[in-house]
C-alpha cells in the first residue's frame, strides 16, 4: 500500500493556486491600486480554507473523492449524465488552457535567467523541458515523491518572492491600511474579482479531497487534515501578498507598463537593481512548473472520481488523464497558440462548475453521510457567504466570456 508523507495535501492547493495567473493578477493590482486590494487577499485566504476544510472533511469521512461523491448523489441517469459531462467538459478544457498558461509562465521566468533554445522552427523549446520536467515527476506514480518535489518548489517560490518582500521599502502605513480597511477604487471590481478568482477555484476541491481521502483514514485524524490546511493556505496568501507589495512600491505611481508576466521581472532592474529581477524570475518559474505539475493531478482525480475509473497514480487510466492534459498544455505553449476559443469555453464552463460545485458540497456537508461530522450553524454560514462569493465569480466569468464586461 502506498505510504504518504507527513507533509499533508494542502500543500498541493498551495502550489495549485499560486500559478502565474496568480502571479501577473497580484502583480497588477499592487501596480494599479497600490496597497489598497490587501484585504481582498485576506478575504481570499479566508474563503479558500472555508472550501478546502469542507471538501478535506469529506474526503476523510467519506474516504471518497469529490468526484467520487458527485457520481453517487446522482441517482438519476440524466442527472448523472449532464454531471459527467459537464465535470469533465470544464476539467478537461479548462485544465488544459490553463496548462498552457502555467507552462508558458515557467517559461518567461526560464527566459529571463536562461538564453533561449531555438530548435526544429519552434519559437522556443524551454515549454518542451518543462513539460518533461513535469512528466518525470507526475510519472513515477509516487505521491511521496510529488509531493517532496512540490515542497522544493513551492520553498523555491516562497523564498524567492519574500526575498524580494523584504528588500523593497515598504510604507507600512498603507500595507496595514489596504489589508484591515477594505476599500474598492473606481475600476478595481474586476481586479478583486480577479484576485479571489485565482486562489478560490473548483479544481482544488477535487484535489484536496482525493488526496486527503489517501492521506488519512479515520475521522479522529480530521485534526491533522485542518493542521495542515491552516499552514499550507496562509503561506500561499503570504506569497500573493508578497508579490502585491512588491508591485506596489515598485510600479504604482510609476509610468511603468506592466501588461503581463514577461514584463515583471525586466521592469524591477532598474528600482530594485538584478538581484530582485532574478529572485522574481525564480518564483515566477517555480509558481509555473508546480501549478504544471498540480493541474494534471487535479484533472486525473476529479476525472477518475466522476467517471469511475481506477484512481491509484501509478494506474494506467490515472496516468492517461494528466498525460493528456499535461501534453495538451506543453502544445499551447510550444507553439505559441493563443487558444482564445478554448479559454472562452474554460471560462463558460468555470463559471457553470464553480458555484455548482460549491453548492454540492455545501450540500454534502449537511448529509446523514458525515453522521457528526456535518457542517453545524457556524460552519454553515460562513459557507454560504463564499458561495455567495462564488456565485458573483461565475456571473462575471459567463459575462465576460460573452463580451458583457
Amino acid at each position: 500500500m502506498m505510504k504518504f508523507p507527513q507533509i499533508g495535501p494542502a500543500l498541493l492547493v498551495t502550489a495549485a493556486f499560486i500559478g502565474p495567473g496568480s502571479v501577473i493578477t497580484a502583480t497588477m493590482a499592487g501596480a494599479n491600486y497600490g496597497f489598497t486590494l490587501l484585504w481582498a487577499l485576506i478575504f481570499s485566504v479566508f474563503a479558500t480554507i472555508v472550501l478546502q476544510e469542507m471538501a478535506a472533511r469529506l474526503g476523510v469521512v467519506t474516504q471518497q473523492g469529490l468526484g467520487e461523491n458527485i457520481r453517487l448523489a446522482c441517482t438519476t441517469k440524466l442527472s448523472k449524465y449532464l454531471s459527467i459531462m459537464l465535470v469533465v467538459c470544464a476539467i478537461v478544457i479548462g485544465n488544459a488552457a490553463y496548462q498552457g498558461g502555467h507552462i508558458s509562465g515557467a517559461t518567461l521566468g526560464l527566459q529571463h535567467l536562461f538564453e533561449d533554445i531555438h530548435l526544429f522552427g519552434f519559437s522556443s523549446l524551454w515549454p518542451i523541458i518543462i513539460g518533461i520536467i513535469a512528466f518525470s515527476i507526475l510519472v513515477t506514480g509516487s505521491y511521496k515523491l510529488i509531493e517532496k518535489a512540490l515542497i522544493i518548489l513551492v520553498g523555491l517560490m516562497s523564498i524567492a518572492f519574500f526575498t524580494s518582500f523584504l528588500i523593497i521599502d515598504i510604507t507600512w502605513s498603507d500595507f496595514f491600511t489596504g489589508i484591515f480597511i477594505p476599500t474598492l477604487p473606481s475600476g478595481a471590481t474586476l481586479t478583486v474579482i480577479a484576485l479571489i478568482g485565482t486562489t478560490v477555484v473548483p479544481y482544488n476541491l477535487f484535489l484536496h479531497s482525493a488526496s486527503a481521502s489517501k492521506k488519512w483514514q479515520r475521522v479522529e485524524q480530521l485534526g491533522e487534515a485542518r493542521k495542515d490546511l491552516y499552514f499550507a493556505i496562509p503561506l500561499g496568501g503570504l506569497i500573493s501578498i508578497a508579490i502585491v507589495s512588491t508591485a506596489a512600491s515598485a510600479f504604482f505611481g510609476q509610468q511603468v507598463q506592466i501588461t503581463n508576466a514577461a514584463d515583471i521581472a525586466p521592469a524591477l532592474e532598474p528600482v530594485f537593481g538584478n538581484l530582485s529581477a532574478i529572485f522574481i524570475a525564480i518564483g515566477l518559474f517555480s509558481a509555473g512548473i508546480s501549478s504544471a505539475v498540480t493541474a494534471p493531478l487535479a484533472a486525473a482525480f476529479a476525472l477518475s472520481g466522476i467517471l469511475n475509473l481506477n484512481k491509484n497514480l501509478d494506474s494506467w487510466s490515472f496516468k492517461s488523464v494528466w498525460f493528456i492534459i499535461l501534453l495538451l498544455g506543453v502544445m499551447i505553449s510550444c507553439l505559441g497558440y493563443k487558444p482564445m476559443k478554448v479559454i472562452w469555453f474554460a471560462q463558460v464552463a468555470n463559471g457553470i462548475l464553480l458555484p455548482l460545485i460549491t453548492l454540492f458540497l455545501l450540500w454534502m456537508m449537511n448529509s446523514k453521510v458525515l453522521g457528526p461530522q456535518r457542517n453545524n450553524f457556524k460552519q454553515n454560514i460562513l459557507a454560504i457567504i463564499v458561495v455567495a462569493v462564488t456565485l458573483m465569480l461565475s456571473a462575471r466569468s459567463l459575462m465576460s466570456a460573452f463580451g458583457l464586461l
